[in-house]
């Protein structure tokens, strides 16, 4: 086969499959734009009272768990500045040592 006829062949199928490829892509897009949704549901009265409930034991978790984390944080607080007087009164204690010959 020619060369030149095999260069044109090429680039007229490049041309022609991008040409779909973007009517194709379009009309998607136009399709998925355009189409009709369903209405949305309207919500009960009876959702909306379970919503807040849910709501109000998250509120009351969250309550908890600070209250329980500034426990802890106290805790440490206090272990941490009785750690260094335990220290000092174990070095008091403590007989020195006497290097071997």
């Amino acid at each position: 086969m020619d060369p030149d006829v095999q260069t044109f062949a090429q680039v007229m199928v490049i041309l022609v499959s991008s040409f779909g490829g973007v009517v194709l892509i379009s009309g998607l897009a136009k399709w998925m734009f355009f189409r009709k949704r369903p209405p949305a549901l309207p919500r009960s009265e009876k959702e909306d009272d379970r919503l807040r409930r849910i709501e109000e034991a998250v509120d009351a978790i969250a309550v908890e768990v600070e209250r329980i984390s500034e426990g802890q944080r106290f805790t440490t607080k206090l272990l941490a500045e009785r750690v260094p007087a335990l220290d000092a009164r174990a070095l008091e204690a403590a007989p020195a040592k006497q290097p071997r010959s």
